[in-house]
């Protein structure tokens, strides 16, 4: 890769990209490189149980319809609520690396085991699923991981203190504290390979809990519109630390009344070439309507991972 003309990042092997990455992006700050990420990265593995209750953001109606039609109701929960299908392995492998994390303490559960949810709750629990990224990140010691964990359900302050506690324990060394110079190159240095943003006041108390990234949701359930809402949102400028633009599109209750036999991934890959479309027109850096990370919903059924990493070449251009 001598020169930029032979130059193409997307045709990097996806589980090592930023291992590979061309020296001149080393230094640039982790915030202004193009980023992939996972949306609700958890869940493959939803529990399709039917003693599994709906999880308690759900609207009240829904509750109740579940808790007494569950034959009926559960089918579209599931087909509406699991936002990717690969294990978190596949999707590292895949070159995510961001994860979009959603945790809860399942009701009336005497333990103080977490889950992930939307919908309904995982079958895995975040400890094993955060020992499984830990093997895979010992297995490819320059590739770093940002963890987002928010929209917390059912914790206690004390399940909050056995949450951090369990991701000190297993992430050890690799856990990166809050510090300004935040590039690959000093990540590689101090062989800090895991941030951890964490969307609750206690990350202001804990050196190694950074705060919540911003997320930008447009809450759309077609690509036009959710394009037209992020374009709006570029003229006000990029926040100045990491972000997250989530072309995830979200379905109402109107859109899955009149598409009863669809699912969210038929919606999803359906728009994903306009979707797509737009994201290539999109340039990482410092500038005002500049893109940082970048999330979808199954993300390993396109070609998302390439294209989001690809954007990266015209940071080289720059600065060529």
């Amino acid at each position: 890769m001598s020169g930029l003309s032979e130059l193409s990042l997307g045709k990097l092997p996806m589980d090592s990209w930023m291992t590979h990455l061309p020296c001149a992006l080393w230094d640039i700050p982790l915030n202004q490189l193009a980023i992939p990420g996972s949306h609700n990265a958890i869940t493959y593995c939803l529990d399709m149980n039917d003693r599994s209750p709906v999880d308690l953001t759900q609207p009240d109606m829904l509750q109740k319809l579940d808790k007494y039609m569950k034959p009926l109701i559960r089918p579209f929960v599931y087909k509406w609520a699991k936002t990717q299908e690969c294990t978190i392995k596949q999707q590292l492998d895949c070159g995510v690396r961001y994860c979009d994390l959603r945790i809860a303490h399942r009701p009336n559960d005497s333990s103080t085991d977490l889950y992930f949810y939307h919908g309904v709750y995982t079958t895995l629990t975040v400890e094993t699923v955060l020992g499984e990224i830990r093997q895979w990140l010992d297995a490819h010691p320059k590739e770093v991981i940002i963890l987002s964990f928010s929209h917390f359900l059912g914790l206690s302050q004390e399940l909050h203190m056995t949450l951090l506690t369990a991701i000190r324990n297993i992430f050890t060394s690799k856990l990166c504290p809050k510090m300004e110079a935040l590039s690959l190159r000093n990540l590689w240095a101090l062989g800090y390979q895991v941030i951890v943003a964490y969307e609750h006041n206690i990350s202001s108390c804990h050196s190694d809990l950074w705060p919540p990234i911003p997320y930008w949701w447009a809450n759309k359930c077609k690509a036009e519109a959710l394009i037209e809402e992020f374009e709006q949102r570029k003229q006000c400028g990029r926040p100045g630390g990491f972000f997250v633009t989530g072309i995830n599109l979200t379905e109402d209750l109107k859109y899955i009344c009149t598409h009863p036999t669809e699912s969210l991934k038929d919606l999803v890959m359906s728009t994903y070439p306009t979707l797509l479309g737009w994201v290539k027109e999109q340039t990482p850096g410092s500038k005002v309507h500049s893109v940082n990370i970048i999330a979808g919903d199954f993300i390993t059924e396109s070609q998302f991972v390439p294209i989001v990493v690809t954007l990266n070449e015209k940071l080289l251009k720059w600065s060529s």
